[in-house]
């Protein structure tokens, strides 16, 4: 009943969708092109194909947006995702901004020491806090309001991803271009985005697609296979990539997903993939929990 099978896509069909609804969403807003914030991850990197088969290479853009935590690696990725699909980027570094906001003060960092110091450094501190608190750490900075501990770190992270979503919309609008967003179906669901960050676009083609099947996608259109082998990090601290923070892999988190959208009772999905009720429980909780972070403003 839940197997990988039940995410598999036809992937020529759905990318001729997507490319049809891309170049459509242009015409109807008036846009001369299309522009993305390329991280040299895998979702971006199949948002820059679909909006270069659809529109023509020469009408899309590519943001490369590092800052003082960005790794190295990531931005050469976005570069080589450039030069596939032929597209023209514009890289601007946000380290100093974020200094003189003082986001960087937010979060003590040892950033002065290698990089794999660095990462060892988070790994340890983030799992040794989540022992201590008792609860994953990901549920906390979506109901944070028990932990002041925590307020500095979520403003931390956030501000960063805000600020790559400012530029892109000034890029955006002094050229008159589409923002295209990011976001995948499971990030979606689980609050895996920033509120008028990353959540923020004029459209969002991957939304309806898990990860899994953004991954099927990015095989057929030739993602470089670098990129789809690495792990998926939000890339904003060193250390911590989407498993870590989500705590379970993205094939078994689909299914669960996938389960819960198709309102099977947990207790059917659990044992399906051989999970405690508990655990799927909790990935209900997240749904219900960062619903707030799908809804714009709120009113009376």
């Amino acid at each position: 009943m839940l197997s990988p099978e039940v995410l598999k896509v036809e992937v020529k069909e759905i990318c001729q969708k997507l490319e049809t609804f891309i170049r459509r969403k242009l015409e109807e807003n008036r846009r001369s092109g299309a522009v993305v914030g390329l991280s040299g991850g895998l979702d971006s990197s199949v948002v820059v194909a679909l909006c270069a088969r659809s529109l023509g290479a020469d009408k899309v853009k590519g943001l490369i947006l590092p800052e003082r935590d960005t790794h190295r690696r990531h931005i050469r990725d976005a570069q080589l995702v450039a030069r596939k699909f032929n597209i023209h980027t514009h890289t601007i570094n946000l380290r100093r901004i974020l200094r003189k906001l003082k986001v960087y003060q937010l979060v003590p960092s040892p950033f002065f020491f290698p990089r794999s110091v660095q990462e060892n450094y988070v790994k340890k501190r983030y799992h040794n806090l989540q022992t201590r608190l008792g609860k994953p750490l990901y549920f906390i900075s979506l109901t944070n309001a028990e932990y002041p501990e925590f307020y500095a770190p979520v403003a931390f992270y956030r501000a960063k991803n805000r600020l790559r979503m400012l530029v892109l919309y000034l890029y955006a609008e002094k050229e008159n271009l589409l923002v295209v967003g990011t976001i995948n179906r499971t990030e979606w669901l689980t609050g895996f985005f920033v509120k008028y960050g990353d959540g923020a676009a004029d459209i969002m083609p991957l939304v309806r697609l898990y990860k899994s099947q953004v991954l099927q996608i990015a095989s057929y259109l030739e993602i470089p296979s670098e990129i789809m082998a690495k792990p998926p990090s939000p890339d904003l601290i060193p250390g911590l990539n989407d498993e870590d923070i989500l705590g379970i892999n993205y094939t078994t988190l689909d299914l669960i997903l996938y389960g819960i959208e198709k309102n099977l009772p947990l207790s059917v999905i659990a044992s399906a993939l051989s999970l405690p009720p508990e655990r799927v429980y909790y990935f209900q909780e997240l749904i219900k929990f960062s619903q707030i972070f799908r809804n714009s403003a709120e009113f009376p």
